[in-house]
């Protein structure tokens, strides 16, 4: 009788721990986070601190694996797996957004703001806020946050370029979306679709006359030697998304939740202040890298040029709403 109920204890006690077992496994969470740039960017470094804090924090309950160079996907293709609710984050934009919710691809259009300290401010605003909760609650892309500013996007050409009719006729690859092709369209160049990993290709290939960039791309994906120019246009200042699926946010424990957003939002502006401190540094590397730099741009003639793309999208009442609420916040 004793040896009968030794043999149930033990059962018992192996079923508990395959129990607790299970519960242990269901609450490890892993995100699946990809990124078109090269492991040599400083948005890539950036991710990999972003994860190393938030495993931290949730003593690895919560695991981010970053993907670099596209490598589980084009970025369009896998916002839609997002939707579905996959397991998945993409580094991305307002311009690729704006497919969804239209407006707030004016926080990618020429000449929108001009520093991290807006971008910051952009954060409080009504009208972003209504467009995040949108964005989540109605397409299934949660944002962790945008505090990711790369830096100011310049035209990059194989012939010096000082103002729009100096675009006239070379076709400048940019993303595949509306804002950006109306932009560039605006500013006097031919917008060419066209994946970030092809770019060296295209240029090589000449199917592209140049592109529109910020400098660490130059270095990242090694274009220093299909380019010759850096024109420094400053047309966009480049805030970033990250985003993952709603779905799959609201699983997670609310701490987790919590410490996603938090660390997600450190991580980008420690990241973007950082490169903004480099620029002098990535000036340098492309001029020794035999590229040269056109400062002595008619910036105000590109600032006039650039209206006309909020124009054509319909957005310029947008852009001019956005402006009052920046404007109440002083």
């Amino acid at each position: 009788m004793l040896k009968k109920l030794t043999s149930i204890t033990l059962i018992t006690l192996v079923l508990i721990v395959l129990s607790l077992s299970v519960v242990t496994a269901q609450e490890k969470y892993v995100l699946m986070f990809n990124h078109v740039l090269s492991p040599n960017e400083p948005y890539h470094q950036g991710f990999l601190n972003w994860a190393e804090k938030v495993k931290e924090r949730t003593n690895g309950g919560l695991e981010i694996k970053v993907f670099p160079s596209a490598q589980l996907g084009v970025e369009e293709d896998i916002i839609e797996q997002i939707r579905q609710g996959a397991n998945i984050g993409q580094n991305t934009d307002s311009a690729r957004l704006g497919n969804y919710v239209p407006g707030i691809a004016v926080m990618n259009g020429p000449y929108f703001v001009n520093s991290i300290e807006e971008v910051k401010k952009l954060n409080e605003l009504p009208t972003v806020k209504k467009w995040i909760q949108e964005l989540a609650d109605v397409y299934g892309l949660q944002v962790l946050s945008f505090n990711w500013v790369q830096g100011f996007r310049h035209f990059m050409t194989n012939k010096p370029i000082k103002s729009p009719a100096d675009l006239k006729g070379l076709r400048i690859r940019t993303p595949p979306a509306p804002i950006w092709q109306e932009s560039v369209r605006a500013l006097g160049a031919v917008p060419t679709a066209m994946n970030f990993g092809d770019i060296y290709t295209g240029l090589q290939q000449k199917a592209v006359d140049g592109a529109e960039l910020v400098y660490a791309n130059i270095f990242g994906a090694s274009l220093f030697e299909v380019l010759k120019y850096v024109d420094e246009t400053g047309h966009f200042l480049l805030i970033n998304f990250e985003v993952v699926s709603s779905k799959w946010f609201k699983s997670l424990p609310e701490e987790y939740q919590k410490i996603l957003v938090e660390e997600c939002d450190r991580a980008g502006l420690e990241t973007s202040y950082g490169m903004e401190e480099q620029i002098k540094e990535f000036r340098k590397r492309a001029q020794d890298k035999g590229m040269i730099i056109i400062q002595d741009v008619d910036v105000e003639a590109f600032k006039e040029a650039g209206k006309a793309a909020y124009e054509v999208l319909g957005i310029a009442d947008v852009r001019e709403q956005i402006v009052k609420e920046l404007e109440a916040l002083k």
